[in-house]
């Protein structure tokens, strides 16, 4: 009997009929990709849990006989964290899609897998509350805690791991665990081990996050961007450093290479100046942000900076930012039909200038296609590589380009990842990070809570 054929005849009588389990070939194939150059790797069944007792009920199950689980949010994911190495059971979590317990006077919520970060906020639109953490994608908050993302907003404040409060996870046996204690949301706490944050970029190999409760920020009185123009690389990220040690409490600090501004250019018949550039976003009083801008404006002319141009109103700042947001397509663009993969190093933000100069002379000496673009404020950076997956000697320049990328950032103090996580092809790279003792009492960790190895067995470790 195929493996495929005993799991659903498993798990069909607990999810009450055929609509909460699938083996139809598509939906496998759909559940076992995410937007990564990973190849496709699907489970051998769906599940569509509709409550955190559902997803208890069918972990038990693969608990008892011995079946692999994959969690899965909305497949944004840039790291092959989805893919079913060893087959196994898929839990969509998309069917649990409520917004719990909001606290507007304690600017906290809770969130089931299925809601969005654009679904949260569009909930939250006539509370005069936001969730800042910004991906790009519209992922699963819970999806996003499990990878601990972060992207533009991260500098003014934080990452998903600065901003989870408690979750309600769902560890391999099938017991519910609430990190914090149940129900429990203050700000701070002393109280023990740090579970949350374990479970914070675990990417679903300890436990199926069920619920993430959330610290919520005050939308700000008023908004301004900018677009600035430097003659070099060392310019516009001096700028960045002096700007932070100037304590100007800036919301979004992001470069983008001349490459990638030619390639925005292109994409949306834009007219900016072909050099590296800052885009750069307050969040504040309207009062405070006069004086933001005044120092900013300053410190950029004094490196070279030129061709500023500011917006206040929605209209026009949503204008001046969408060449960062269609970054993605744009270098799509620059070669159509291929693929593209993005890196996501990160190193203290004085190392900035060095890593990005010689990663660019690294891709034309090897011929990359790989704009550049980053969150400086916080020292990330991606290189967007645009490649042809069916040309081999393509494939193996491309991968021995992001292995040396990666070393270039460990050997500069950094991370191999930022915010997209380890998934299936940053696993050696983990051990040249953390080292050996490390990585063992993470082992040690993962054998404790899921002796068995079955959830998302293959990544991370």
């Amino acid at each position: 009997v195929h493996t495929w054929q005993r799991t659903h005849r498993l798990l069909w009588e607990p999810m009450a009929g055929d609509e909460g389990v699938s083996v139809g070939s598509a939906v496998r194939e759909q559940h076992g990709r995410d937007e990564s150059v990973h190849r496709c790797q699907p489970p051998d069944v769906v599940v569509f849990p509709r409550s955190v007792e559902e997803v208890s009920a069918l972990a038990k199950i693969c608990h008892h006989h011995q079946l692999p689980m994959i969690p899965f949010g909305t497949g944004t994911g840039l790291e092959g964290g989805v893919g079913a190495l060893k087959g196994g059971v898929c839990f969509s979590l998309r069917k649990m899609d409520q917004v719990l317990d909001l606290h507007l006077e304690d600017f906290d919520v809770t969130v089931e897998p299925g809601v969005t970060r654009k679904g949260l906020n569009s909930y939250l639109r006539d509370t005069g509350l936001w969730f800042p953490v910004d991906p790009g994608a519209d992922a699963s908050l819970c999806g996003m805690a499990a990878t601990s993302a972060s992207g533009t907003n991260a500098v003014r404040y934080g990452t998903m791991r600065v901003n989870v409060l408690n979750l309600e996870v769902v560890l391999a046996d099938g017991t519910v665990l609430h990190t914090a204690g149940k129900g429990r949301r203050p700000r701070k706490t002393s109280a023990g081990y740090n579970l949350t944050n374990l479970f914070v970029g675990s990417e679903g190999t300890l436990g199926i996050i069920t619920k993430a409760t959330l610290r919520l920020f005050g939308i700000p009185e008023s908004m301004v961007s900018a677009v600035c123009s430097f003659p070099s690389v060392q310019s516009a990220v001096d700028s960045t450093v002096q700007i932070l040690q100037a304590g100007v409490p800036i919301a979004r600090i992001e470069f983008l290479d001349d490459v990638m501004i030619n390639a925005c250019n292109r994409f949306n018949n834009l007219s900016y100046a072909v050099t590296p550039t800052l885009f750069l976003e307050f969040h504040g009083s309207s009062k405070g942000m006069e004086e933001q801008v005044s120092i900013t404006e300053e410190i950029t002319r004094d490196n070279g900076g030129s061709d500023f141009a500011w917006a206040e109103d929605e209209e026009t700042r949503g204008r001046l930012w969408k060449a960062r947001h269609d970054a993605w397509y744009a270098a799509l663009a620059l070669r159509p039909g291929c693929k593209a993969y993005s890196t996501d190093v990160c190193v203290p933000i004085s190392r900035l200038p060095q890593i990005i100069v010689e990663t660019k002379e690294d891709l034309i000496r090897n011929n990359i296609t790989g704009p550049i673009a980053g969150h400086v404020g916080d020292g990330n950076f991606h290189c967007l590589i645009v490649l042809d997956p069916s040309d081999p000697d393509e494939v193996q320049r491309v991968h021995s380009f992001t292995e040396r990328l990666a070393r270039r950032a460990l050997a500069m103090d950094g991370t191999c990842t930022g915010e997209h996580g380890i998934g299936l092809g940053k696993r050696a790279l983990l051990r040249e990070e953390v080292g050996p003792l490390a990585i063992e009492v993470m082992q040690g960790l993962k054998a404790t809570l899921d002796p068995k190895n079955l959830m998302n067995p293959g990544k991370v470790l």
